[in-house]
Formats: structure tokens, C-alpha cells, sequence
């Protein structure tokens, strides 16, 4: 079960995270979680986004490149050693590219996970007994 993550590619100037997120918001669009990276002269920036793909058309009419990837959404504790326990799970059959917190709330603590071979991850997971978000569930997340 995948959900669909926004990556966006940003100059790294004064005023493009803002004007990223203005396009966002202009276009009624929540950002869920978001991460970003980047190097001296480019961001990427990741996001969870409420309607993924509208956000790809609000963001090229505002002149920037963006795309959508397939990533995994997992719920697990949250506590100590949940990340090490989760990653000792996937690490056995899969590569983890990257991942980034999505969200927590109480006993639950959230994660993207961005591996290869996705399908893999997904059913490497699922026989451990995680919970992967559906998209309905990750895009309406709330804080």
C-alpha cells in the first residue's frame, strides 16, 4: 500500500520555501509532514500533501519542478527502540532509501519510508504486523 509524496526541487534562495508554501496555501492544500534537504545551491523538499495531485499543478503554474514518488506510510510505537525495531524488520529484505517522520500522537509515532523494492517493503511489513497508512488515512492526518 503506497501513498504519494510531493518532491519538489527549489533554488536555494531567500523566499522560495515561502513562495512553495504559499502556493500551497493559496490552493486550499494541507501539508501533512514535510522534509528538506539540501546542498548550496538546490533543496529538495518532501512533502505529504492533502490532495498530491493538485499540488503538482499548483507548484508548475508557480514555475517550480515537482513530482510525485510512491512511499510507504507506517504506523508504529511511539518509544524507545520503535525506529531500531521497524528498521531490523525492513533491513533484511529491502533497501531503505530514505525516511522521515509523518506524524505522533500519543502511544503512535508515523513514518515515510522510501525503499527498493517497494513491494518488498510493503509485504515485509505487513508479515511483521506493522499498519501501513491507506492514502485516505495519511492525507487527512491531523496535528
Amino acid at each position: 500500500m503506497f501513498i504519494k509524496q510531493l518532491s519538489v526541487f527549489i533554488e536555494n534562495t531567500q523566499g522560495n520555501l515561502s513562495r512553495v508554501t504559499d502556493a500551497l496555501a493559496a490552493n486550499n492544500i494541507n501539508i501533512i509532514s514535510l522534509s528538506l534537504a539540501d546542498t548550496s545551491d538546490f533543496g529538495l523538499l518532501r512533502m505529504i500533501v492533502s490532495e498530491p495531485e493538485k499540488s503538482v499543478e499548483a507548484l508548475k503554474n508557480n514555475g517550480f519542478m515537482a513530482k510525485l514518488a510512491d512511499v510507504i506510510a507506517v504506523k508504529t510505537a511511539n518509544e524507545s527502540g520503535a525506529i531500531q525495531k521497524l528498521l531490523s524488520v525492513i533491513s533484511k529484505s529491502v533497501n531503505v532509501e530514505y525516511m522521515y517522520i509523518l506524524s505522533t500522537s500519543g502511544a503512535t509515532a508515523s513514518v515515510i519510508i522510501k525503499a527498493t523494492p517497494a513491494d518488498d517493503a510493503v509485504k515485509t511489513l505487513t508479515d511483521a504486523g506493522y499498519t501501513l497508512y491507506t492514502p485516505e488515512e495519511a492525507y487527512s492526518l491531523q496535528a
